[in-house]
C-alpha cells in the first residue's frame, strides 16, 4: 500500500482522478450514440440486429481488455505495467475509416463495432491504470465530440451521421497509442488463461440474454434493453475506474470518489428520464414503453457492483485467479438463471430485478471468499 500523501497532493490526485473518471463518459456514450443514430438510419429489424451487435461488441471489448490489460494487472509476480498495442490501434483506425467511407450499412457497422469498442476499452484501461491523465482527457474529448456531432446529425437525418462518431474514436485511438517510457509486463500464462476464462464466462451472459429477448420479445424490446443497459452504464464508469485502480493497490480516496460519482450519476439519469431527454435520443423504442421502473432497477443493479468490486479486487491483488474464476462461473450461472426467470415473466423490469438479485448475492459470495483467504493467511503467519 502506498504511503499517505500530503494534503495538497491528495487534493490534486483526487481532482485528476475525478477528471479521468468523468472522461469515462466518452466510452459509455458510444453504445448509446450508436443506438441513437441507428434509430434514424436503419429499419426496426436492423436496429434489433445492431442492439445485439452492441452487446456482442462490448463482450469482445471485455475479452480484449482481459488479454491486454487485466491479465497483466493480475500478474502479481511482475511489475504489472500496461501499454496500448500498436496493432490494435492500427486495426481500429482502419476499421473506422472503412465505416466512414461506406454508405450506412447495418452489417458493416455490426462487424466493425467489436474492433472499435475493443480499442476504446483497452485504450482507456491503459490510461487509467498508468495514470496517463492528460492524454486521456484529450482522447475523451475526441470521442465525446464525435459522438455528439454524430447524434446531432442523426437527429437531422443526415446519412453521414456515423462518420464523426467513428472518426472521433480513430483520433482518440491515435492519442492513446502515443509512446510511453515503460514497457508492458509479460503476463503470467496461467494468470492470463484464468483471467480470460473469467471474463468470457461473465461477459457472454448479456449478449446471450439480449439475443433471447430479441427472439422471444421482439426487436423493440431488444433495442429497449440495450438502451436501458447502455444508459445505466453511466454508473459503470466510476465502478470500472475504481476496479482498475484497486487492481493496482487499495485506495480509500478512489473508493470515495467513485461512490460519490455513482450517486451523482443516478441523479443525472433520473433528471434526463423525467425531462424526456432519453425519449428524444432513442426514439420510439423508448417513447412507446414504460421506462422509469426498469431504468431505476437497472441503476440499482449497476450500483450494487460497488459491494462486489471491493472484495473482487482484493482477491485479484492476492493472486486468487483460480478461485475467482470458479466463483465467477457459479455467479454467472445464477445471474443468467435469475435474468431468464425475469424474461419468462415477459417483463424487462423482471429481468433487471433478476440481475440486481444476482449482483447482491455475488457481493456476499466474494466477501465470504475474501474473509476466508485473509483468515487463512493469518493462521499461516501465526503458525
Amino acid at each position: 500500500m502506498s504511503e499517505p500523501m500530503p494534503g495538497p497532493m491528495r487534493l490534486r490526485s483526487a481532482a485528476l482522478s475525478l477528471i479521468t473518471l468523468l472522461g469515462g463518459v466518452s466510452l459509455a456514450v458510444i453504445p448509446a450514440a450508436t443506438v441513437s443514430i441507428s434509430s434514424r438510419l436503419f429499419s426496426v429489424e436492423e436496429q434489433g440486429f445492431l442492439a445485439v451487435a452492441v452487446l456482442v461488441a462490448t463482450f469482445a471489448g471485455q475479452i480484449t481488455f482481459a488479454v491486454v490489460v487485466e491479465s497483466r494487472l493480475s500478474s502479481a509476480a511482475t511489475e504489472r505495467r500496461v501499454v496500448f498495442p500498436l496493432w490494435l490501434a492500427a486495426v481500429s483506425v482502419l476499421t473506422a475509416l472503412v465505416i466512414a467511407v461506406t454508405p450506412p450499412n447495418a452489417v458493416v457497422l455490426g462487424i466493425g463495432l467489436p474492433v472499435l469498442i475493443a480499442a476504446l476499452e483497452v485504450g482507456r484501461g491503459v490510461s487509467v491504470a498508468e495514470r496517463l491523465d492528460r492524454r486521456e482527457i484529450v482522447a475523451s474529448i475526441a470521442v465525446g465530440s464525435g459522438a455528439l456531432i454524430g447524434v446531432l446529425a442523426g437527429f437531422a437525418e443526415q446519412t453521414w451521421a456515423l462518420v464523426p462518431l467513428v472518426l472521433g474514436i480513430a483520433v482518440a485511438t491515435c492519442v492513446r497509442c502515443m509512446p510511453v517510457m515503460h514497457r508492458a509486463s509479460r503476463p503470467e500464462p496461467a494468470v492470463m488463461g484464468w483471467v480470460i476464462a473469467d471474463t468470457a464466462i461473465t461477459g457472454v451472459i448479456y449478449p446471450l440474454l439480449n439475443t433471447m429477448i430479441l427472439a422471444f420479445l421482439g426487436s423493440a424490446d431488444a433495442v429497449l434493453f440495450t438502451s436501458i443497459a447502455t444508459v445505466s452504464g453511466l454508473l459503470a464508469i466510476p465502478l470500472n475506474f475504481m476496479r482498475l485502480r484497486l487492481l493496482k493497490e487499495h485506495s480509500t480516496l478512489d473508493i470515495v470518489v467513485s461512490a460519490g460519482s455513482v450517486l451523482a450519476a443516478v441523479v443525472v439519469l433520473l433528471v434526463l428520464e423525467l425531462s424526456g431527454v432519453f425519449g428524444f435520443i432513442f426514439g420510439s423504442a423508448w417513447d412507446e414503453s414504460a421506462t422509469l421502473a426498469p431504468l431505476l432497477l437497472a441503476c440499482a443493479w449497476r450500483a450494487a457492483s460497488l459491494a462486489t468490486t471491493l472484495p473482487f479486487a482484493a482477491l485479484r491483488r492476492m493472486g486468487e485467479v483460480r478461485l475467482l474464476t470458479g466463483l465467477r462461473a457459479a455467479v454467472s450461472v445464477l445471474t443468467f438463471a435469475l435474468a431468464a426467470a425475469g424474461l419468462a415473466a415477459q417483463s424487462l423490469s423482471a429481468v433487471f430485478v433478476g440481475l440486481l438479485l444476482a449482483e447482491l448475492l455475488s457481493a456476499v459470495v466474494y466477501e465470504a471468499a475474501r474473509r476466508r483467504r485473509v483468515a487463512r493467511v493469518s493462521r499461516e503467519r501465526a503458525a
